[in-house]
């Protein structure tokens, strides 16, 4: 790590421990991920900030204290299988990786697929599956997945991905209107039913069906 690396992961873990305990293996999974390699130069002296930061194909990387939070309430294990919508820069996917047995992501710009998929294999992770692909309604051939996470608003709860889920598996996808705020929320498939846990606010964009056209 360069020293603004430091200065702003250090800041970036104190701000975690005032909300609250993060699991040693998450912590450490995140310290094996340079963050900055996922970001444009311009932006790597707050790559630990708590805002949104600009990536390519006008699409955004989510602030580093959300996608943890994220991270942390999915709880990966050593042999799950997660499912990724929104492969976006590919750091949520990198850290991930270290933590479950295996990543399938799909994102629907081309140059971010690649783009990611480049930065996967320079840093030698091998359990990670890109998908160039609509990510709108999942992946109903490929599942069940153990975990599913969503980088993009749903309307209203996506009970089709709770489908492709395993029994005890959980959903995370922010749920609410196109414009304003949105409700992370936590989906645990129990059975034939889910139960639901809300656990953060974001502003983030709604998801759109299709790949896109040129990008």
């Amino acid at each position: 790590m360069t020293e603004d690396d430091r200065e702003g992961f250090a800041a970036f873990l104190l701000r975690l421990r005032g909300k609250g305990t993060v699991p040693k293996a998450l912590i450490a999974a995140i310290e094996a991920t340079p963050r900055r390699g996922f970001l444009a130069p311009q932006f790597s002296a707050v790559a630990w900030s708590e805002r949104m930061l600009p990536i390519e194909c006008g699409e955004a990387i989510e602030g580093a204290d959300i996608q943890t939070a994220i991270i942390a309430a999915m709880a990966p294990e050593p042999g799950m299988r997660i499912m990724e919508i929104g492969t976006g820069s590919g750091y949520t996917a990198a850290v991930m990786s270290r933590l479950a047995g295996r990543v399938v992501t799909i994102e629907r710009y081309r140059t971010l697929a690649e783009q990611a998929r480049q930065r996967f294999e320079a840093l030698g992770i091998t359990n990670i599956i890109v998908r160039h692909a609509d990510g709108s309604s999942g992946l109903p051939n490929e599942g069940p997945f153990d975990r599913i996470v969503v980088w993009a608003a749903f309307e209203s709860i996506p009970r089709f991905l709770l489908e492709q889920l395993s029994s005890g598996g959980v959903v995370i996808a922010p749920i609410g209107p196109e414009e304003g705020e949105q409700v992370v929320a936590k989906l645990t498939k129990v059975g034939s039913r889910f139960e639901r846990e809300d656990i953060g606010i974001v502003r983030l964009q709604p998801m759109l069906p299709g790949v896109a056209a040129v990008l």
